[in-house]
């Protein structure tokens, strides 16, 4: 029985489909992209051969106007202006290395731009609620399942590190190893993304958790050298951790489900809270560029303004001025003087 991607190469024509998996070798071989971006790469082109096969083109085919057109289509469909600016970032690579392989003469995607997104603000647990999730003490869980989940909880809020970064940290340090935890230094070595290496602090929770799973961990060990495995000794993969850190923020009672990014952004969000230094907050994320970390400050300004407005007497009126009949119901002065009457000159 032929597999769906079998199927969905046929849809897309054989000649097409040997050129997207050439371009799909060289990100992986000679660009060495992370497998994750190889499968939404591949996923995103083969889209890009079915609408072109729609429309009765081969890839080589394809202009402007068709990519604009198809831009268009999925905004309409619902798709949200970032999924389409992740999927036009797909088909420019693919279209810039066929101009390289003289195999076009235009990119129909240059130019092309997605429709302008929100830029909704990162979802980011409060101090009080990071807190009684990492303390969360998981009663009936085995003692090393208990102490695993800890030190996984306090390694991606103390550290800010990536669920990516996470998984490949490994128990010692050596030429193979993705990451490892420094303990007598108190330093994560980590592999972000880009495979740029950076050494973040580890506080002294996390050190503790460290140190509790360690000794919890030589029950399950196995041939793997991962930090984080499961009872049968294999690395944990990121969406193991992303159940169990679910499991984990229900049982503590958190209002709403946390997942491992949300650790990260509330590390960073806390941070700048606490420093006010964005470049800090830049070099402890791995950010290469400090746009991407000047969200926070935004996060940040919103902290302030609900401490402005639940600590300032002039809050209320200032930033939210009410309707003077309401504010004479609510018992207080309105802040806006009365208009006085014009008096014409005698």
């Amino acid at each position: 029985m032929r597999t769906r991607t079998e199927l969905e190469q046929e849809a897309i024509g054989a000649e097409d489909a040997a050129l997207v998996r050439r371009y799909l070798d060289h990100v992986r071989v000679e660009k060495r992209l992370a497998e994750r971006t190889v499968t939404l790469y591949t996923g995103d082109l083969q889209r890009l051969g079915q609408l072109a096969s729609k429309a009765g083109l081969d890839l080589r085919q394809v202009h402007n106007a068709h990519i604009r057109r198809w831009v268009a289509q999925m905004h309409s469909a619902g798709r949200s202006g970032r999924g389409i600016a992740l999927i036009l970032s797909g088909w420019r690579g693919f279209y810039v290395w066929l101009g390289r392989q003289a195999l076009i003469d235009h990119n129909p995607v240059q130019d092309v731009r997605a429709p302008k997104a929100s830029k909704p603000l990162p979802k980011a647990l409060g101090v009080d609620e990071s807190i009684q999730l990492a303390s969360h003490v998981q009663a009936g869980d085995p003692p090393a399942l208990a102490a695993r989940d800890a030190c996984v909880t306090e390694l991606l809020y103390g550290c800010g590190l990536r669920i990516a970064e996470l998984v490949g940290l490994d128990v010692a340090a050596g030429p193979q190893a993705g990451g490892w935890i420094d303990a007598n230094e108190g330093e994560a070595h980590v592999l972000g993304k880009g495979s740029k290496r950076r050494s973040v602090p580890v506080g002294r929770a996390a050190l503790s958790a460290l140190a509790a799973w360690l000794d919890q961990r030589a029950a399950w060990a196995g041939e793997d050298p991962a930090l984080f495995i499961g009872a049968q000794g294999q690395r944990l993969t990121p969406q193991h951790i992303r159940v169990r850190l679910k499991r984990r923020s229900l049982l503590a009672g958190l209002s709403t489900p946390v997942h491992p990014h949300m650790l990260r952004h509330s590390f960073a969000s806390h941070v700048l809270q606490s420093s006010g230094d964005l470049r800090a907050v830049q070099e402890l994320l791995g950010h290469a560029s400090i746009g991407t970390t000047q969200v926070y400050t935004r996060l940040d300004f919103q902290h302030l303004a609900q401490v402005y407005d639940a600590a300032h007497p002039r809050a209320q009126s200032v930033r939210r001025p009410a309707d003077p009949a309401a504010a004479g119901q609510a018992g207080e002065p309105s802040t806006v003087a009365p208009k006085q009457p014009k008096v014409k000159p005698g």
